[in-house]
């Protein structure tokens, strides 16, 4: 699978030559959105204080608008890397996120499974077995909507 071969401005997603800071930070904030869904976007911001604010304007305008809304890979094939980056460096929760974005962004709970195999390979068998672990409590509190409270952990 090959990516758009995109030559002009527009290879760059929000990141556009003369974009302005708030209108990569718009760009990351839809996508954002649209990834991880408008309740744990607006849970994360109304936990930012002094402390965090400047974290959160950070990972939404560099994370999410300057790398998520770049062409060149599809959501889903980001999901699938995301998921493997998350499994590798042991970010359990942010994993545990990242898999809910990826039915979200279209990815099945198969091809989920197939990818925490691949991880099994190339991340280790007890990264994969904690990461096998955390998709079935998420897919469990999906399917069961009334343990599901919180629906993602906060970032």
């Amino acid at each position: 699978m090959t990516g758009p071969q995109l030559n002009g401005p527009e290879r760059n997603g929000a990141v556009q030559p003369h974009a302005t800071s708030q209108e990569i930070y718009d760009g990351g904030m839809a996508v954002r959105r649209e990834v991880l869904g408008a309740a744990h976007v607006d849970r994360a911001n109304a936990k930012k204080d002094a402390f965090t604010e400047d974290f959160q304007d950070m990972i939404t305008r560099i994370a999410w608008g300057g790398i998520w809304t770049r062409p060149g890979l599809t959501r889903q094939m980001r999901s699938a890397v995301t998921i493997t980056a998350m499994v590798a460096h042991g970010h359990w929760e942010e994993l545990a996120m990242h898999i809910r974005a990826a039915l979200t962004n279209g990815l099945s709970r198969d091809e989920i499974k197939e990818i925490l195999l691949q991880t099994a390979i190339y991340c280790g068998v007890p990264s994969a077995n904690t990461a096998f672990k955390t998709a079935q409590q998420v897919f469990h509190a999906m399917d069961n909507p009334a343990l599901d409270a919180t629906a993602t952990p906060p970032n």
